[in-house]
């Protein structure tokens, strides 16, 4: 990305672009991708950091959805059949156009009455069916001793087998960064810390937006042909900003997750409970070389600051408990945290884990634009279809069709094992900083690799690859501007490890405090900033 100062110089100059998009995670980021390609002027703000909210507190999986199959099936919901085949079709393409950041993870159900084997084996059938030449491996059935031998943990009690299926996971806060610079490469100029506090109107329709830079008090206008409200669970606070009385799209609910040690985390693979006895899905992943168990369901309102709840860290472990012998205690947890899930709105499902993640693009009678609903799999998807909504609806002309299928994501597209060999043979990093930087910044490892020479080679912190002068690159080409857009978004320390992320609070603030001038009481506030967001809960 270009370097913040000079972006926030281009959108205050007054010109007039063809598209302000209002959000920074997934879909706000994916449309700038889309509508920049097709030729389009675009201007992108993010009122705090690129994939702050929900984008960055996902499960980490690129999925067709295993659990919205039954419910297309049994309840012969379109909606929901439609929204799996969609998935698993961008899964596909996920995996194509960001090599860097996602791979094929091998996932195993276990299935404890007689009466589920033929019945969640044929769903998973089913699966790779919709699937068709993209999928990823076939699903079979596991007898009851390869799963105990594979798996030791599962509760062997009643135990009569599984199914092994396959889906993707990926590095969400890498892939959120890696679309922002996506977006900024195919020209669209894009903003961090610039919140939208009005919009503003010409002849009756929405021409722009009133934006405030937090961080210094700065008001400018931002004028566009078309707004897009891509704000995610806070997309209904924006629709009224243009239309007080407008009835809400959203249902919101929170999710959590925890984070255990490395020796949690089944090998090799990642177990999946498709209904505990309240009817959730359990999943239980090897992540980042840890062990990630979510998640939960739990009704919510948007706006708020979602936070790991005692009694959500309490269910998850409640669950681990009964279908793990893992022996885990809260103690054992690393990091939790939770993200707010913008659901579309349906009167008559009270239930929020009932709710598809289809999404919605709707228009306002001022001509204001919002994409609701979605999963960060189909980001790519609902950036195509807002975009060709705007380009129907307002007139925008652009040079290009949609090609997102095949534009490579930033750090992708020279992406190969020969980088690796070079990282290797040049730079002599030890194999999980190698590993490290190979799978976070792809084929600009290298260039990564430039700024952890010297004193800044180290270790931020011991038992983690995370390096010193990372946040010298994340400074200079990343805009990370706060402590936390560090620890937390781009490398996902905090997200790990939140003793270990306070711990090297102190050297990243020391290390950003020299590159953007901050006095010694900025450096003091964005410690208590760091030390109250990952506080214990």
């Amino acid at each position: 990305m270009t370097d913040r100062n000079a972006n926030l110089e281009i959108l205050k100059s007054g010109r007039t672009f063809d598209m302000l998009v209002i959000g920074g995670g997934a879909t706000g980021c994916g449309i700038a991708v889309d509508a920049a390609n097709r030729g389009l002027s675009v201007a992108l703000v993010e009122r705090g950091d690129f994939g702050c909210g929900t984008s960055s507190k996902s499960t980490k999986l690129i999925h067709g959805g295993v659990r919205y199959l039954e419910s297309a099936v049994l309840h012969r919901d379109r909606v929901q059949f439609n929204l799996v085949r969609d998935g698993l079709h961008e899964r596909n393409i996920l995996l194509k156009i960001a090599p860097h950041l996602c791979h094929r993870l091998t996932l195993v159900t276990p299935l404890y009455g007689l009466a589920q084997v033929p019945y969640v084996w044929a769903g998973l059938k089913l699966y790779d069916l919709l699937a068709g030449e993209a999928g990823l491996g076939h699903s079979r059935f596991v007898g009851r001793g390869e799963i105990l031998r594979r798996f030791p943990m599962i509760r062997s009690e009643g135990l009569k087998g599984g199914v092994q299926y396959y889906d993707g996971q990926f590095n969400d806060v890498r892939m959120n960064v890696a679309l922002a610079q996506t977006a900024a490469r195919e020209g669209a100029v894009v903003g961090n810390y610039v919140e939208v506090v009005a919009l503003m109107r010409e002849k009756g329709r929405v021409a722009g937006a009133v934006v405030r830079d937090p961080l210094v008090g700065a008001s400018w206008q931002i004028r566009a042909r078309c707004v897009v409200n891509a704000c995610g669970s806070s997309a209904d606070i924006v629709r009224r900003l243009d239309d007080p009385t407008a009835a809400s799209l959203l249902r919101v609910s929170r999710g959590i997750h925890i984070i255990l040690p490395g020796r949690f985390a089944p090998v090799g693979a990642g177990v999946m409970i498709p209904k505990t006895d309240d009817g959730r899905v359990l999943f239980v992943l090897p992540w980042e070389g840890n062990c990630l168990v979510g998640t939960t369901e739990e009704p919510a309102e948007a706006g708020e600051v979602p936070m790991a709840r005692e009694k959500d860290v309490d269910y998850l472990l409640r669950h681990l408990r009964r279908y793990f012998n893992l022996g885990a205690k809260p103690a054992d947890i690393t990091a939790s945290w939770a993200g707010l899930r913008p659901l579309v709105h349906d009167p008559f499902t009270a239930d929020t884990a009932e709710l598809a993640r289809d999404h919605v693009v709707s228009c306002s009678p001022t001509g204001l634009i919002t994409i609701v609903g979605g999963k960060w799999t189909s980001y790519r998807k609902m950036a195509l279809d807002a975009v060709n909504f705007a380009v129907n609806n307002v007139g925008l002309t652009p040079q290009h069709p949609c090609r997102t299928d095949r534009i490579m994501l930033a750090g992708g597209e020279h992406f190969s094992e020969d980088l690796l060999q070079e990282l290797e043979r040049k730079h002599g990093f030890p194999p999980d900083v190698t590993q490290h930087l190979y799978r976070s910044y792809g084929d600009r490892s290298p260039d990564v690799a430039l700024y952890c020479q010297g004193g800044h080679g180290g270790r931020l912190i011991q038992g983690h690859p995370y390096l010193k002068g990372e946040v010298l690159y994340a400074t200079h080409h990343e805009m990370a501007l706060r402590a936390l857009d560090f620890l937390e978004r781009r490398v996902p320390l905090a997200l790990l490890d939140r003793k270990a992320a306070r711990a090297a609070a102190p050297e990243v603030v020391a290390l950003m405090a020299a590159e953007l001038g901050w006095n010694p009481e900025r450096q003091k506030r964005e410690l208590e900033e760091v030390a109250y967001a990952l506080r214990e809960v």
